[in-house]
């Protein structure tokens, strides 16, 4: 899997999801700077990682989704490529139009950093099949913008396309209130373009994967990545 992390002035995440794509692929990704204007040759997976690009200013996200880079990683998304976006890079996904909704601040006005569960809703793409459908993971959040909103038409839509891949709830797989801990609509964590090749969710699964740290629940998602693009070869 040949993958490529990409940069923006204040992305403060780049680093843990460089360590997290080599040690479960075995190759250290490329990280392409905002400014570029082309994704190395034969990348097969994008990553926008979290932190506050451009700190954060007018909308979170809303600067870094109009760097030249994204057109970039644009067309790798039209002409079928993976593009995984975590925290401000849902953020930057919303923004850059590659997936719908927005994110707004936290229903409690207040910044989240904790463990969280996340109930995989389907196991049938390339971001999930680490996983099984119904199964209910613990990663980590930190994001003060991460509730997710869109117009009921929209959530309608993506419910019934089953582009809502992950959903807040608690240990034992039960949405409510308290486990939906941003007020997210319908408890959204995470979501899927129409294509069902660009995803977008809040907590970080990618600090989750070395047994030093206490959990490894958010291995599936990279190792599935990994297992795709071996088959597609």
């Amino acid at each position: 899997m040949k993958a490529a992390v990409v940069v923006f002035p204040g992305i403060n995440r780049e680093r843990d999801m460089a360590r997290t794509l080599t040690l479960v692929s075995g190759r250290a990704p490329a990280m392409v700077w905002h400014a570029d204007t082309t994704l190395p040759a034969g990348t097969d997976l994008v990553v926008l990682p979290g932190g506050f690009s451009y700190g954060d200013y007018l909308r979170c996200g809303a600067i870094a989704a109009r760097a030249p880079i994204m057109e970039a990683v644009r067309a790798h998304a039209e002409k079928g490529g993976l593009v995984l976006g975590v925290c401000n890079g849902f953020q930057i996904l919303c923004e850059a139009g590659l997936l719908p909704g927005v994110l707004l601040r936290n229903a409690g006005l207040k910044f989240i950093c904790r463990d969280v569960f996340m109930r995989v809703e389907r196991s049938d793409t390339p971001f999930t099949r680490g996983y099984n459908a119904g199964q209910v993971i613990r990663v980590p959040t930190a994001h003060g913008e991460g509730n997710y909103f869109a117009s009921p038409e929209t959530l309608e839509r993506l419910e019934a396309e089953g582009r809502v891949l992950f959903r807040y709830t608690d240990a034992e797989g039960k949405r409510d209130p308290k486990s939906n801990v941003n007020g997210a609509r319908n408890s959204i964590a995470g979501v899927l373009n129409e294509k069902l090749n660009v995803l977008g969710l809040m907590p970080h699964p990618e600090n989750h994967v070395e047994s030093v740290v206490g959990c490894t629940d958010g291995r599936g998602l990279f190792a599935g990545l990994v297992a795709h693009f071996a088959q597609a070869a």
